[in-house]
């Protein structure tokens, strides 16, 4: 990204603008100017024709001043001189009768997760269209059962800067594609779903490959057939063994939003003031990672222009630390870990999740399943509902399987996982070889944000969950 994107285009000058900053910081903790432009479109094709195709266009900024535990906040679309001016009337009221001393600007790093392109001239449009045309008519062809096939396409180019009082500037251009299907399938009046996603921080080039995208729509279809085979789930307190992969969105929700700054901070979270203490099984070690080249939720610099980094949360068991923005780790004396992230220049920083998965243990999946008499295998998750004080949670199983005997059976279908996260993670009894990140399609919300994010588990053991199920 050329050095004064925002300056070229707009007539403001950085010299003005960096005087208002260090005008509207005065006597403040911490702050900073934040300026968007973004790029980004999206293709829908369905009942076999293209439903949607949408372009957008998007700038603004967001001024922030952080006095202690208050934040004063202005945001605008029109990128100007006098915008930020009135912003910065706004964001100083915060300031008043306060005297900070500001805080350190953000480390420097010269490490770039993704490359500086722009994924909407990866591929022509007409690339694109055919893409989903292609999909579409691949998926059809492959069973006569098939009554409806989705498809979309989406990408965006996203351009930051970050402004700091004293002159600090942070800059990232952050790509992001997302390739999705969905297929219903329709046997003797019954209809079952199955859908398959994936994505990253770079461009179309790896995802309009007929490799890629035909063995999409194979998982969909397998997924769906599989629905359509199931029977309903058993119900009461048993054996889950987890999938690799996916199934971490169940770690993500019910233990990783409680590991947020802020929620430990207030105290709402059931892991706050843990730290050092056993709050899963010997084994159990989680991290986030915002530093893995492309992928989805991965950050050069978090929303601060901090540095992302590869955050210990819990390690062999033990509560190791918390993911932080600068003003909740500055509260708490800690560090920042680079997980202060907004959804866009409208929004104020949360201490947020990037990539957060557990780490392999020394069982073969093979072996976990084995092990088990009688139990449930979940191998991908849809909806769920997590209340953050106490941890306890809610999720549906959207493809799960029979365990009896050591062996796979039949697919059920209704099933739903009942626990409290800080529970669970004492429940794991063994942990699979075979740790595996998801496709690429993570969304994460938090107060009406969202962004995204990855996740990840081996296989998991776990013993004396409820499952709520529908078998008489």
């Amino acid at each position: 990204m050329a050095n004064d994107l925002f300056f070229e285009r707009t007539g403001m000058s950085r010299t003005n603008v960096q005087a208002q900053v260090d005008d509207a910081l005065k006597g403040a903790d911490d702050g900073e100017l934040y300026l968007e432009y973004s790029q980004s479109e999206s293709f829908a094709f369905d009942d076999n024709r293209l439903k949607a195709a949408n372009f957008d266009t998007t700038q603004g900024f967001g001024l922030r001043s952080v006095c202690g535990e208050a934040t004063g906040f202005a945001h605008a679309n029109e990128l100007s001189e006098a915008a930020i001016a009135r912003a910065a009337g706004a964001v100083q009221a915060v300031a008043k009768g306060h005297s900070g001393v500001a805080s350190a600007a953000p480390a420097r790093t010269n490490i770039k997760l993704y490359a500086d392109i722009d994924p909407l001239a990866s591929a022509a449009f007409e690339h694109k269209v055919k893409l989903l045309e292609e999909m579409n008519a691949y998926a059809r062809g492959k069973d006569s059962r098939i009554r409806q096939v989705s498809c979309s396409l989406a990408g965006e180019w996203q351009t930051v800067e970050i402004i700091r009082a004293g002159g600090e500037t942070y800059r990232d251009v952050r790509p992001l594609v997302r390739l999705y299907v969905s297929v219903v399938v329709e046997q003797d009046g019954r209809q079952e779903t199955g859908s398959y996603g994936g994505g990253g921080r770079g461009g179309y080039e790896a995802y309009i490959q007929p490799e890629y995208w035909q063995a999409a729509v194979d998982e969909a279809l397998r997924q769906a057939l599989v629905n359509l085979a199931s029977i309903p789930a058993p119900a009461g307190e048993m054996t889950v063994v987890l999938g690799p992969g996916w199934p971490g969105i169940l770690l993500h929700e019910a233990i990783g939003h409680g590991l947020e700054g802020d929620f430990n901070r207030k105290k709402t979270s059931a892991f706050a003031g843990l730290l050092g203490q056993r709050v899963a099984a010997p084994g159990v070690t989680v991290v986030d990672d915002g530093t893995i080249a492309g992928r989805r939720g991965s950050l050069s610099i978090d929303d601060e222009g901090t540095p992302s980094s590869r955050t210990v949360l819990i390690e062999d068991g033990i509560l190791k630390g918390y993911m932080q923005d600068r003003q909740n780790a500055r509260l708490m004396g800690m560090a920042p870990t680079g997980n202060g992230r907004r959804e866009s220049y409208a929004s104020p920083v949360m201490p947020r999740m990037t990539n957060t998965y557990m780490l392999a243990g020394d069982k073969s999946p093979e072996e976990i399943l084995a092990s088990v008499d009688k139990g449930i295998y979940a191998t991908n998750f849809g909806g769920g509902q997590v209340d953050i004080t106490n941890g306890k949670f809610v999720f549906t199983c959207t493809e799960a399987y029979r365990i009896e005997n050591g062996k796979v059976g039949a697919p059920i279908k209704g099933a739903t996982l009942i626990g409290n996260g800080p529970d669970c993670l004492t429940r794991v009894t063994m942990i699979g070889n075979d740790m595996k990140l998801d496709a690429g399609i993570g969304t994460c919300g938090k107060n009406g944000q969202s962004v995204p994010v990855g996740v990840g588990q081996p296989t998991l053991r776990m013993d004396g969950l409820t499952v709520g199920g529908t078998a008489a």
